[in-house]
């Protein structure tokens, strides 16, 4: 009786509170589990089982971004699916639907009507992850190539940007001026003359570059890839996934491979290895037989740095994600590191 009545709701549409407290419960899940970690996030709630996670998504909307209704949550959950398969096809199970009978009964993938939808994935142990491989000082040039032998047939076979030269610099140009429009609003309290400056270079060697940039959509490099090359997304585990992608926006997806290695370099220096640069863009030019302009990848690298300031100032935006100061250091951190990438731009 205990289990029947805390699987009820007073509503006849259960909020997310009654979402998150029913799915906090072992008897929840076919698995009956022992117990149920649960981990909070900018944009879902993972709840993870001995065996598995179900991430469910928050009615969260911004910018690009839109969970706000069920239909959006359902569409987006079916496409992290399709798409995180493409690298990590043995983690990604299914899409389950979280329903609510007659009586007020929540039950994952229950007879009753549908109120949201959760993914459902195998658990990876998370002390297999790149990020606490870097933490552990355990990441090594073995481990960099063994990740570009997962990403160069990837890269290979994903769907190419259908744009032209133009309208690749123009797509670039419109992050810069849309990201640098961002970390200028005043409640940041971010560096301004930092911010200034980095928009100002990056536009700069966009000019300066354009006929390398050029070259790179003429040579069919930018294509549909991960979009969000992080550390705690790969998992050095037998086989190797990495997890994760961006599945809310394709565009946002449309990147060339040197901007997706730039961006996890720089996360893996700023996690402690600096010598993960070498390592990456020795293997990628080894496996791929792609030789990029090195002007190029400090570019992406100094654009990734500035946008990932954007994303960690986002938080502010919700009292709920810790202490600003937090993320207004963040930020700051990530303007310290486009600025440095700035400098072998010149």
């Amino acid at each position: 009786m205990k289990d029947m009545a805390a699987r009820r709701s007073s509503t006849e549409k259960p909020g997310l509170p009654a979402k998150v407290a029913f799915l906090r419960q072992p008897a929840s899940y076919p698995e009956r589990p022992a117990t149920v970690d649960v981990l909070e996030t900018h944009m879902s709630w993972l709840f993870m089982t001995e065996q598995h996670v179900y991430k469910l998504k928050k009615p969260f909307h911004h910018d690009v971004i839109d969970y706000s209704t069920l239909a959006a949550r359902r569409r987006c959950c079916r496409s992290e699916l399709r798409l995180n398969r493409r690298l990590a096809p043995e983690v990604y199970l299914a899409v389950v639907p979280l329903t609510v009978d007659r009586a007020g009964c929540l039950a994952l993938a229950g007879a009753g009507r549908s109120i949201d939808w959760l993914v459902k994935m195998r658990r990876l142990p998370a002390d297999m992850t790149l990020e606490q491989r870097l933490r552990h000082g355990a990441f090594g040039a073995r481990d960099a190539r063994r990740i570009v032998q997962r990403l160069v047939p990837f890269f290979a076979a994903a769907p190419r940007a259908a744009w032209t030269p133009a309208a690749y610099r123009r797509h670039l140009t419109r992050s810069i001026r849309a990201t640098a429009r961002q970390l200028a609003r005043p409640e940041f309290r971010l560096e301004r003359p930092a911010i200034d400056a980095i928009a100002a270079g990056l536009l700069r060697a966009i000019e300066l570059h354009a006929e390398q940039l050029d070259a790179r959509v003429r040579g069919e490099h930018i294509v549909e890839g991960h979009g969000d090359l992080r550390p705690e997304h790969i998992y050095l585990t037998e086989p190797l996934s990495i997890v994760d992608c961006l599945e809310f926006d394709r565009e946002l997806r449309l990147r060339d491979p040197i901007d997706e290695l730039a961006f996890l370099t720089l996360e893996c220096q700023r996690l402690g290895e600096p010598r993960s640069d070498r390592w990456f863009f020795d293997a990628y030019r080894k496996l791929s037989g792609d030789h990029p302009p090195r002007v190029l990848i400090d570019f992406h690298k100094a654009r990734n740095a500035f946008v990932r300031a954007e994303i960690a100032i986002w938080h502010l935006d919700d009292p709920e994600t810790g202490p600003p100061q937090h993320w207004i250091d963040q930020g700051n951190d990530y303007l310290r590191r486009a600025r440095l990438a700035m400098r072998r731009l010149r």
